[in-house]
């Protein structure tokens, strides 16, 4: 395929693909209630068949930039959206949690492949100044899942079953596959690096553990000791493979790009903001239908709004960019994330309507022109050689956060909820409440790294200059 059918086409390709998987997140989440009533277990224990699926993303996808360089791009991805669609079937199919979750990790792993590819084919097809553009035009479709999961999973499962909300991926699955073998790009290295298996052992089983030991910490199941014990053996792995990344000659991440300020502190500050807002789309239908009584319908159409408002900031966050700078926009945007997230803990059964959407508006504005800026700045002094870790090495720290996010809202609501049961409106309310002052904190503090950058950061995608203006200086 010649590169203007490329530049054309591929952008919808990747939509298609992140639209089906927005819209199975965004759907599981407002559908969790009805899962935990019929499968017989607590709202909160459910946590597992999200943070299963995020999970198996953060761990699998180390080896998605290695299998495109390997086999190519157009092949990896139409291989991710069979499993992805295969995994969804097998989810509708689950009779109990443990296969449910099961079903949840093939469906993650899946995803992994997906996203950081077609990020990758992206960042390969398009040049810099058109790289932001690009990308905000991906995002835009794929915001379509958030704003209809929640309502359509409402819908389902009030007039149908919560098995049939992942079946909706199957016709998606199959349009996609079809773009993808017409349109994608099939980008691959003549000479591929050998993959780096003890560093996937090492930072794999690193991470698998301090996830689920956040998980299980919440649940109580733990005595300390043993707790402490394998939060330390966690921790030693994950240093291990900080050791072994530094005298590897091919590490599964490769930690130097770290020295490359934009890339550093859109990660590491991406890394902190995301443990803010990870735990909402978990916590918020919660909030919505076990605090505040409403039912899954009318919860998921609150979830609405914030995808509404994040499609409208994805139009004009290329022209915020440009005029203000990515280090005033990520400061003070993510501020304002965290007096948006903190809002949430006013809401009560008495809270009109109204000043939900207005939160939830807000919420979709400031996070839509976060989301964009740290994406884009992260490849902006990023050259083509390294660009495929580059976005490896970003899409595994961001499912990281989301699921670490996810873990600790729930963690916190559990701990202040304590042995009252979660049948306990009025306690389960001040729970929530708790754990949304909790991840606004969290945000807020990721404002600081956000300072490090330089005014002049950022300007090779806002500011740079087509090649065509160039020969003219």
């Amino acid at each position: 395929m010649n590169t203007a059918a490329a530049k054309r086409y591929l952008p919808w390709v990747v939509a298609t693909t992140l639209f089906m998987e927005q819209l199975d997140s965004t759907v599981v989440n407002t559908a969790i209630p009805a899962m935990a009533a019929s499968l017989q277990v607590t709202p909160l224990s459910l946590k597992a068949v999200v943070t299963s699926y995020i999970l198996s993303l953060a761990v699998s996808i180390p080896i998605s930039g290695w299998m495109a360089d390997r086999f190519g791009t157009r092949r990896v991805f139409m291989t991710a959206i069979s499993i992805f669609t295969i995994a969804s079937v097998l989810c509708g199919l689950s009779v109990n949690s443990p296969m449910l979750v099961a079903a949840r990790l093939l469906q993650g792993f899946g995803a992994a492949m997906m996203m950081p590819v077609g990020r990758l084919t992206i960042v390969r097809t398009y040049p810099k100044h058109e790289l932001l553009a690009a990308m905000n035009f991906v995002i835009i479709p794929a915001l379509i899942g958030p704003l209809l999961g929640p309502t359509i999973g409402g819908l389902i499962v009030h007039w149908l079953t919560w098995r049939d909300i992942f079946f909706i991926n199957v016709p998606v699955g199959l349009l996609a596959i079809f773009l993808a073998h017409r349109y994608m790009p099939d980008y691959r290295e003549d000479h591929t690096k050998p993959l780096d298996l003890i560093g996937l052992v090492l930072f794999g089983t690193g991470i698998a553990l301090l996830s689920w030991l956040l998980e299980v910490f919440g649940e109580h199941k733990l005595d300390v000791t043993s707790a402490s014990v394998l939060l330390f053996i966690a921790c030693a792995l994950l240093a291990a493979y900080v050791w072994h990344a530094k005298t590897a000659p091919f590490p599964l991440l490769r930690l130097e790009l770290f020295r490359i300020r934009t890339f550093r502190v859109s990660v590491l500050g991406g890394f902190v903001t995301r443990l803010g807002v990870g735990g909402l789309p978990f916590l918020l239908p919660l909030l919505y239908q076990l605090g505040l009584g409403l039912p899954a319908w009318q919860s998921g159409l609150l979830m609405m709004p914030s995808a509404a408002a994040a499609m409208g900031m994805k139009v004009i966050s290329a022209r915020v960019l440009g005029r203000f700078g990515y280090r005033q926009v990520l400061t003070v945007n993510t501020l304002l994330i965290g007096v948006t997230i903190s809002m949430f803990a006013l809401v009560h059964q008495g809270t009109p309507l109204y000043a939900i959407v207005a939160i939830s508006l807000c919420l979709g504005f400031f996070n839509s022109l976060q989301f964009s800026s740290m994406n884009s700045i992260a490849y902006a002094d990023v050259d083509n050689s390294n660009s495929s870790m580059a976005s490896t090495m970003a899409s595994s720290m961001q499912q990281l956060s989301m699921s670490f996010g996810l873990a600790a809202g729930s963690l916190v609501t559990g701990w202040f909820l304590g042995d009252l049961p979660q049948s306990n409106r009025a306690a389960l309310t001040s729970a929530l409440h708790y754990a949304f002052v909790t991840l606004a904190v969290l945000t807020v503090l990721s404002s600081l790294t956000f300072r490090t950058l330089r005014k002049t950061d950022g300007e090779a995608i806002t500011q740079a200059k087509r090649p065509d203006e160039q020969s003219g200086d």
